[in-house]
């Protein structure tokens, strides 16, 4: 997008990315809601891994619906005013910017969830006593990471490569503090 001309961009955002939005914010509703339904077929197998996963997973998906969407509805609204004739939302580059982060913590959380999930099948990842300290502390780095999404600022996930290198070293602290 940013190599796009502003008609372009105007043109994406009016007709491209509402419908793209639709599919993201459906398919993060089924996730969830499949994910639900996982999580209390195996609720005799809890343990902190499986749990902290579930932790991420809902993050995301609270993310998708209460972070990214409304902000970039009013990204979409302001585009099409400008589409009508109309002036810019002076709230739209800060709209964006709110989306922005929030959809790259939903990418920083995706590699450690999908581990924590997957490797569920697998082995047990810490404990089955949810008042470990991996479940605490993992509960407080994922609580910090979505502070930072809500008030905070993009640093180091600032770049593609950026997100994905954090999200493999959260992966792995993550997978350690599980473990505790």
């Amino acid at each position: 997008m940013a190599a796009a001309s502003d008609e372009a961009k105007v043109d994406a955002f009016t007709k491209l990315v509402p419908s793209a939005l639709w599919w993201f914010r459906w398919a993060a509703m089924m996730t969830f809601l499949t994910g639900v339904i996982l999580l209390i077929y195996i609720m005799a197998g809890l343990s902190v891994g499986i749990l902290l996963g579930a932790l991420l997973g809902t993050v995301m998906f609270l993310n998708v619906w209460l972070v990214i969407w409304p902000n970039q509805k009013i990204v979409i609204a302001s585009n099409e005013s400008v589409r009508d004739g109309g002036e810019a939302d002076p709230n739209q580059a800060a709209a964006a910017a709110k989306a922005l982060l929030a959809s790259r913590t939903n990418t920083l959380f995706s590699l450690p969830m999908a581990f924590f999930m997957v490797s569920h099948g697998h082995w047990t990842l810490g404990a089955s006593d949810l008042t470990s300290m991996g479940m605490w502390i993992g509960i407080l780095i994922v609580a910090a990471i979505e502070a930072n999404a809500l008030f905070g600022k993009m640093g180091p996930i600032t770049t593609v490569r950026g997100v994905i290198t954090s999200s493999v070293i959260l992966t792995v602290v993550m997978g350690v503090v599980a473990g505790l």
